[in-house]
Parts: C-alpha cells; sequence; structure tokens
C-alpha cells in the first residue's frame, strides 16, 4: 500500500507557509495537512497527546511529518527526544524501523527555517532582486546549516542591506515569496536535504503493512 495522506506538525506559521508551497513540489499527487502550532515549545509540549491521538485512528497509507528548528539545542539530543515521544506514542519512527515501516518521520531545520533559504540564493533573488548575487560563495554563507550569529537575524541584516525589511523581516511573508520560487532539488542545505530524501523515500516505497 502507497503513502496516499501526511500529516505535517510544524512548529510556527512561518514553517506552515513555506511548506504549503514546499511539499507539493516534493510529495506530487500525495495529499496533506498541516499543523501550525504558537511556537517550539508549544509543539513539543502537545507533541506526545497528539501523537497519541493519532495511534487510535491512523490508517496504515497515512504518515506524519514533524518539523522543528534546531535553534541552539543538540542536533543528536533533539532528534532522539522526537524518537522517544513517538515511541512512547505508540509510532515507529523513521530511525528505528526504516521507511518501510515507520508511522513518523522527524525532521529538523538546522539552525532554522531561514537556513533553507540559504540553500537556494537563486529562489531569494529572485524574491527580492535587489539583494547581493554573491553570497553563497562567501565562507560565511556556503554551508547554509552552519551559519553564525542567528540564522533569521543574518538573513533580515542582508534583506536591510538590500533595501528591504526596514522595519524588520516579516518571517511569514518572506516565507511566501522565497518558498515559491524554490527548487527542492538544487537546495544547498543538508538539513533540507534530509527532509526531502526522506519524503521522496516515504512516497516511493511500498508500505508492508
Amino acid at each position: 500500500m502507497r503513502v496516499e495522506h501526511v500529516e505535517v506538525l510544524v512548529e510556527e506559521p512561518s514553517m506552515e507557509d513555506a511548506l504549503t508551497l514546499l511539499l507539493p513540489k516534493m510529495l506530487g499527487e500525495v495529499s496533506f495537512l498541516l499543523h501550525a502550532h504558537q511556537c517550539k515549545q508549544d509543539l513539543l509540549a502537545n507533541l506526545l497527546p497528539r501523537l497519541r491521538g493519532y495511534a487510535k485512528w491512523l490508517p496504515s497509507s497515512y504518515r506524519i511529518l514533524v518539523v522543528v528548528d534546531r535553534d541552539e539545542e543538540d542536533c543528536l539530543a533533539l532528534k532522539a527526544r522526537l524518537n522517544a515521544i513517538s515511541r512512547e506514542a505508540g509510532l515507529e519512527t523513521r530511525t528505528s524501523v526504516g521507511a518501510c515501516s515507520c508511522m513518523v518521520v522527524n525532521r529538523i531545520a538546522v539552525e532554522e527555517l531561514e537556513a533553507w533559504y540559504f540553500g537556494d540564493w537563486n529562489a531569494v533573488r529572485t524574491a527580492y532582486p535587489r539583494v547581493s548575487e554573491t553570497i553563497p560563495s562567501k565562507a560565511p554563507f556556503r554551508n547554509p546549516d552552519a551559519i553564525a550569529g542567528g540564522t533569521w537575524e543574518v538573513f533580515e541584516r542582508i534583506l536591510q542591506r538590500a533595501g528591504y525589511f526596514k522595519s524588520g523581516l516579516r518571517k511569514i511573508e518572506a516565507a511566501r515569496m522565497v518558498c515559491s520560487h524554490m527548487d527542492p532539488s538544487v537546495n544547498t542545505s543538508r538539513s533540507f536535504g534530509a527532509l526531502r530524501s526522506a519524503l521522496l523515500e516515504m512516497i516511493q516505497t511500498q508500505s508492508t503493512w
């Protein structure tokens, strides 16, 4: 049985808007429904009861995708925490049983959603043409997941220097503008690549359930 639908849990509205535009490019005809929380802590605090609720009714052709920002947390520890919550709810993860049998895929944006923008700078420049095209070639930005100083703050400063968002980055607007132009197949962010690979593996693998 192939995957027919994905329930997606995210921590805030800008990620919701980003994935609203990006998921159709990766999932194709597979349907999805996004559920945004107030913040990362809100998602984590409610994740166990929500997953327990899913465990009571989730069809075998459905999957759950959980996406959170790493922020300043240890990536491996955060991933282990998410996997442990999934197992406590009675739902196996991709880490524990692989793509064929898992019901939950946990993914982390390293460090934040804005790292994915640096991974597809052509999309940023299409949305905001005055931004410098040489940003990806500069040492601090060659690895989108290792940008120092807070990824969204750095992204904000670059756009402000180009004359955008003088009063501060409007994250939801930026998500809609940039992600509408993003090509998932060329994004150089490793965390985005891990998300894309997991989704492609999910929808291309026959379920053994």
